[in-house]
């Protein structure tokens, strides 16, 4: 692929972002390509050593904040005729209360999710401490004389702690997919409101 290719491309991959972010990207990759046959590179090994026109659009869309595009995407293109408008606001008793109840039912799916995460976190917290306090009950037990109990409480302890260990582990990795899901959705609402940009 040749430079001129790649940023067509590439413009054609970011055009639902803001114009001057666009320039701004598509001004920096020509420099890199250039700096690279500058170094002896021929311009299809520079272009290709830049990396994809996929995951180079992928990467900028995930790290330009959704309030961008989204401002970008409301811009009217045209104004709005007063008819419009009429049916905007005599519409909209129905279509308001439609779009609050589609986010709450979002939202509220996206607490529960992560009140899950925090009682999953709560229950190692507490069998952790229950691990803690055995090994120091069962210990002062076995001091005062109560040997069996003292033991008894001490493997409960160990019990609680092997558990706690073990449900460590399943929370770092529930915590690790809550948070990629989350960023995994918020690519694709922002994808959502380029791909409409460019139909």
């Amino acid at each position: 692929m040749r430079k001129q290719e790649f940023l067509t491309a590439l413009k054609m991959k970011l055009s639902g972002l803001p114009k001057q972010e666009v320039e701004e990207r598509l001004v920096f990759y020509s420099e890199m390509i250039d700096d690279r046959i500058e170094e002896g590179q021929t311009e299809e090994d520079a272009v290709l050593g830049v990396g994809s026109v996929d995951d180079i659009a992928a990467q900028i869309i995930a790290d330009t904040p959704f309030l961008k595009i989204a401002k970008e995407r409301m811009k009217p293109n045209r104004r709005i005729k007063a008819w419009e408008i009429v049916l905007l606001v005599l519409g909209s008793p129905i279509w308001l209360s439609l779009a609050i109840a589609a986010f709450a039912v979002i939202i509220s799916l996206y607490v529960v999710l992560w009140s899950l995460i925090v009682s999953v976190w709560a229950i190692f917290a507490s069998l952790a401490a229950c691990g803690v306090a055995g090994v120091v009950a069962g210990i002062i037990f076995v001091a005062t004389g109560n040997t069996l109990s003292g033991v008894f409480i001490i493997g409960a302890g160990f019990a609680s702690a092997g558990l706690a260990i073990f449900l460590f582990f399943g929370c770092k990795s529930a915590t690790k997919g809550i948070i990629l899901l989350t960023k995994k959705i918020a690519v694709g609402l922002k994808k959502c409101f380029i791909k409409k940009e460019n139909a």
